[in-house]
């Protein structure tokens, strides 16, 4: 029983580091994705893709992907303090 128990003891203490570490590296995996969805959806980054979008636009002409820039257009402009001009897609 003595030797079960001490074998007992020894597979805890060793799990203990590795459960440690696993620990760390999901809280920093969840950290890095909170942080990279926080300054994904920054107004920065939403500008850049507006007018990325607005490059791509210029190229095809789609009237449905005009009415998709200007809703994002739209958002962008409640949201965050810089304004883009509304196009016209007609």
């Amino acid at each position: 029983m003595e030797n079960y128990v001490k074998s007992l003891q020894s597979k805890l203490t060793s799990l203990k580091p590795k459960t440690i570490r696993n620990l760390v590296v999901i809280v920093i995996g969840i950290s890095i994705a909170l942080l990279f969805g926080i300054a994904w959806d920054s107004c920065s980054v939403k500008h850049i893709r507006i007018l990325n979008d607005i490059e791509q636009y210029q190229k095809t002409l789609d009237p449905e992907f005009c009415e998709t820039i200007v809703f994002q257009i739209d958002s962008f402009n409640d949201e965050c303090e810089a304004e883009i001009e509304i196009m016209d897609c007609g």
